[in-house]
């Protein structure tokens, strides 16, 4: 074979490798495609993102080689493991969560890797937008702040103040709070606020708000908190005072209700972009998305626990999460 024609079958070469990637070839056994999924910590709401995109992804039929990996609540390790990815090479990289995508940029940002987020509440506000993230496109968990007070209305139309946790380093729990705040100085609603740097500082927290007047508590997707719910509803419900989310994961593990993030809808848009990227779109014509759909749900052993009767009015507008005395509820 001659120089120029090793060039050419090199180039080819390179080219069907490509299309194998992309999903273009109709070959038997195309190339795998190696997905990187990492996310800040484990806890129900990231681990049902990350499952439900694994799970998307291997129905496709597609070749995908992918690996999970998690900081295990220490953002600081975020940067390195994505490092690490990058050494091993990888195709596509799926940071879950605020702090994964900012750090996935900070080592895949003005590559040709394409990054595509899951639940981060304010793309812009966390710099995954504009021309420095042509390669980042994702999907967006922001929830409308007029839903949560809707929500505390629902279920205590006659509240008179909210109180809002958060957590002060988490970007996407921070926008959600500052947005709701927002609302209530817009509408005249009394609220009162406190933030968490570590769950240790939760207990306190909690009692700090409880000391203000507040008859209702909110935090938004927060995975500092949601890691942490027994400890935020021992404290709160031995006050009486209900607990509203902004995930279905945390009222599964004790909040009283959420409007708000369907984790499951979540990770099939996630792996619905993704397998968009495998065919051949660039990241930079598809602009990053919202839910299509919020949660309603309720959980009848936290109503009990608050002695709170609701009503079927109530009832019917929510998806009943938990039994209550052997009886099943079923919203719309």
């Amino acid at each position: 074979m001659n120089k120029h024609k090793r060039i050419v079958s090199s180039a080819l070469a390179a080219a069907f490798g490509l299309a194998a990637i992309i999903g273009l070839s109709g070959t038997a056994s195309p190339a795998k495609i190696r997905v990187a999924i990492v996310q800040p910590m484990s806890h129900k709401s990231l681990d049902q993102i990350r499952d439900t995109i694994v799970a998307g992804l291997k129905a496709s039929g597609r070749n995908f080689e992918i690996v999970t990996q998690d900081a295990h609540g220490d953002s600081s390790s975020l940067a390195t493991i994505f490092q690490n990815v990058k050494n091993k090479g990888v195709d596509i990289v799926v940071p879950i969560a605020t702090p994964s995508a900012q750090s996935a940029k900070s080592v895949f940002g003005g590559t040709k890797t394409p990054i595509i987020f899951a639940a981060v509440s304010d793309p812009v506000a966390a710099g995954l937008t504009g021309e420095d993230s042509k390669n980042i496109t994702g999907v967006s968990n922001s929830i409308p702040s007029a839903k949560i007070v809707q929500l505390v209305s629902d279920f205590q139309p006659k509240y008179k103040k909210i109180g809002f946790l958060y957590t002060s380093s988490e970007t996407n729990s921070v926008s959600t709070i500052k947005a709701a705040k927002a609302y209530c100085d817009k509408n005249g609603i009394a609220y009162a606020e406190a933030s968490i740097a570590a769950v240790t500082d939760l207990q306190a927290a909690v009692n700090s708000l409880l000391s203000k007047g507040v008859d209702a508590l909110y935090t938004g997707n927060d995975n500092s908190i949601a890691s942490a719910m027994p400890t935020y509803t021992d404290a709160a419900y031995s006050k009486g005072v209900p607990i509203y989310c902004g995930a279905d994961s945390m009222v599964a593990d004790g909040g009283l209700a959420t409007i708000g993030i369907d984790y499951v809808q979540l990770g099939k848009q996630v792996a619905a972009l993704v397998l968009k990227v495998v065919d051949g779109s660039a990241p930079s014509s598809l602009p990053y998305e919202t839910l299509s759909g919020y949660a309603k749900l309720v959980n009848l052993q936290a109503a009990d626990k608050l002695k709170l009767t609701l009503s079927e009015a109530v009832l019917k507008n929510y998806k009943v999460l938990v039994e209550k005395n052997g009886t099943s509820h079923f919203g719309k």
